[in-house]
């Protein structure tokens, strides 16, 4: 397994090397014709996704020290900048987005500049927290009452403001949100709801449609791949025994359904059987969660986590990754929603992908 995952490392430095080379400062997000086409900075660079690009290459500077990765990160740091100045296109994604450019860069170089921005994102974020419903509030609009699964990934970043300021608020608004989440989108199966709509002044739980899934009730696989590594990284931060236990209910099942197809999620378990619809992002974003919740158990349970990431990541290497260097997206057949964007490469796939095969290999950096 050493050599094997030797192999891939070494495929993932020539690949994003070659990517860093052709972007320069542009921020990626989904390949047309296998090449990297649209800037996300020149079509919204408020994006919810603009962050990973710059974490995957953190990721990798942490392991190489090449300037070249650390130089590719920043361009995407500072493009958000005039994304907090605009103000409006953020949202609850200030998570994904800062902890993987602002928060990476502090943890890796110090830089204060780094610390107040994310900092700041901090701030934005436990700024949309509800307290009569005890939620983070999802998007903008007139979604006032709306939390979803995606949140428990963006947490963390409130519970790192904790931990470098010594202030409890941004914690308290964490752990409030992760309860929220336990109590309206954790089913009893395992299974999770996408969206939960509360009414936003009682907080009592209203209605609960279908979002990136099939059908309201279906069961969204990287909705559950959120849940698996959110609620885990929530019991890491908080040091609470109920969210992962919530993370190790919803593995058990992403894991008898994965099971099934050959180690790699369909885009929603509980689906038409036809046509079959793959989402690589929710196999490779569950790995990581898994891989999370294999350190903080006990030594006996750690094998069945460990293992079925190993083997998640595996076929996902062996089925769905193209490894052209020419060619840019490491991942294939990523879906972003049920009928939209369906089997194409996505940059939270590559990012998520990365980070599994350094976290086997003990080389991975936490980001979050």
């Amino acid at each position: 397994m050493e050599k094997r995952l030797q192999e891939i490392y070494e495929k993932i430095d020539r690949k994003l090397q070659a990517e860093c080379a052709r972007l320069g400062d542009r921020i990626p997000y989904i390949p047309e014709d296998g090449q990297y086409k649209t800037d996300m900075r020149e079509e919204n660079r408020a994006f919810w996704t603009n962050g990973f690009w710059a974490g995957m290459l953190w990721q990798m500077y942490n392991c190489t020290k090449n300037p070249l990765y650390k130089k590719t990160a920043e361009y995407s740091e500072l493009s958000f900048d005039k994304a907090m100045e605009e103000f409006v296109g953020l949202h609850h994604d200030v998570g994904f987005q800062f902890l993987h450019t602002a928060v990476a860069d502090y943890r890796l170089t110090g830089n204060p500049k780094s610390k107040t921005r994310a900092l700041h994102a901090a701030g934005m974020l436990a700024g949309r927290y509800n307290p009569s419903g005890k939620f983070i509030r999802a998007w903008n609009k007139d979604m006032t009452g709306w939390m979803i699964i995606d949140c428990l990934m963006n947490i963390p970043l409130l519970f790192w403001a904790t931990e470098e300021t010594g202030d409890p608020r941004f914690a308290y608004i964490a752990n409030e949100h992760a309860h929220t989440a336990m109590r309206y989108l954790l089913r009893a199966d395992g299974s999770c709801n996408h969206i939960g709509v509360l009414d936003p002044v009682t907080g009592e739980g209203l209605e609960f449609p279908a979002g990136q899934g099939y059908a309201s009730g279906s069961s969204w696989s990287r909705g559950q791949s959120w849940a698996i590594y959110g609620f885990a990284l929530a019991a890491l931060h908080a040091d609470k025994k109920e969210y992962l236990d919530a993370a190790k209910q919803v593995a058990h099942y992403f894991i008898a359904n994965v099971c099934r197809t050959g180690y790699v999620s369909y885009l929603d378990f509980r689906s038409p059987k036809e046509p079959v619809c793959w989402d690589t992002t929710a196999t490779a974003c569950a790995a990581c969660g898994l891989l999370q919740i294999a350190d903080m158990v006990p030594e006996l349970e750690k094998d069945l986590y460990r293992d079925c990431a190993v083997d998640m990541l595996m076929a996902l290497e062996e089925k769905h990754c193209d490894w052209d260097p020419y060619r840019d997206g490491i991942v294939q057949n990523g879906s972003v929603a049920y009928n939209r964007q369906m089997h194409v490469p996505i940059i939270y796939g590559d990012y998520f992908f990365v980070e599994g095969i350094l976290r086997l290999m003990g080389k991975e950096f936490m980001i979050w």
